[in-house]
């Protein structure tokens, strides 16, 4: 069994108004799933992707307002890199950024930025036959529109420490010391890691929460098995609704989740019509109308573009 590269990326928010205008707006990402914490349902479950919510192009945000900005440190995933088609997109996406106030620094053929809460981006040409997952926005030509996930990096105090369970239990490819690959029939990421800095992580706004690998869905129990017989406290199969998951800690400290390529964004919403509303999975249907009361209003920075 090979899993198919990264599933999606969950990062937390302070602010879901504000994450809202960078990722559907300045990163032109299409929000494809408002929907609810299903661990905490009180607070917003945010997914951006391509054009038809597909893995391997969805990063969530789990919004709890208020939250302190968090910091980078052992164990934790501090960049996100993403994949673009050519230089030209990077000449576009170093003036786009530029304009919308980002901080960018560029060498060669990568650009790399924070999100406003300090998540670390990079954006790079990067050589693979896997689709490119492109969301349509108004404002970027879609030869120069983000890709999908190229990977992530990851401070580790103890790299080594790891090896067994990704090469042995998870089939990822060891691409160089420290550094592998999860590669599938159709897509393939890379997981890094860095040294660790001396001051410990804090998790909060800006941080991310877990990364999760795709498995075709009638794979998924078998994986299950694979990583419990590793010795990993992983947790039993949990509905999501639009996938099915499990999670466990690899011993570098990264939360690691395995989730299904299925049901989809779309079991609840048209294709058409993915986030345009609260989407809430069946057993949370009943607080549908003391949540739409609470949670923040969002910004719908697709429509304000088409209007200008």
């Amino acid at each position: 069994m090979k899993l198919e590269g990264i599933h999606h990326i969950t990062a937390i928010t302070a602010d879901a108004p504000q994450n809202v205008r960078f990722y559907a707006g300045t990163l032109g990402l299409r929000l494809v799933k408002k929907s609810v914490n299903q661990d905490d349902p009180t607070i917003y479950h945010l997914f951006y992707a391509d054009e038809k919510g597909d893995a391997g192009s969805d990063i969530t945000f789990f919004e709890y307002p208020g939250a302190g900005r968090g910091r980078h440190g052992d164990g934790m995933i501090h960049q996100i890199n993403w994949r673009v088609g050519s230089p030209t997109a990077l000449d576009f996406w170093e003036e786009r950024l530029g304009k919308h106030g980002v901080a960018i620094a560029r060498s060669g053929d990568r650009i790399r930025f924070e999100d406003p809460e300090g998540l670390g981006h990079e954006l790079a040409i990067v050589d693979v036959p896997d689709e490119p997952l492109r969301a349509r926005h108004p404002e970027i030509p879609e030869e120069h529109a983000l890709q999908g996930f190229d990977g992530v990096r990851a401070y580790a105090s103890d790299p080594a420490a790891s090896a067994g369970l990704l090469g042995s239990t998870l089939n990822f490819t060891e691409d160089a010391p420290s550094s592998w690959s999860a590669r599938g029939e159709l897509r393939g990421s890379f997981y890094t890691y860095d040294e660790a800095p001396v001051e410990p992580g804090i998790q909060g706004g800006g941080s991310v929460h877990h990364v999760a690998w795709a498995t075709p869905m009638d794979e998924h129990e078998a994986w299950r098995g694979r990583v419990a017989a590793a010795g990993m406290a992983v947790t039993p199969v949990i509905d999501r609704y639009y996938f099915k998951s499990i999670y466990f800690r690899e011993p570098s400290g990264v939360l690691f989740e395995i989730a299904t390529l299925g049901p989809g964004f779309d079991v609840d919403e048209p294709l058409e019509h993915l986030g345009e509303s609260l989407a809430l999975p069946p057993n949370y249907e009943h607080l549908r109308a003391e949540l739409e009361k609470e949670l923040t209003p969002l910004p719908d920075p697709r429509a304000e573009a088409l209007r200008r």
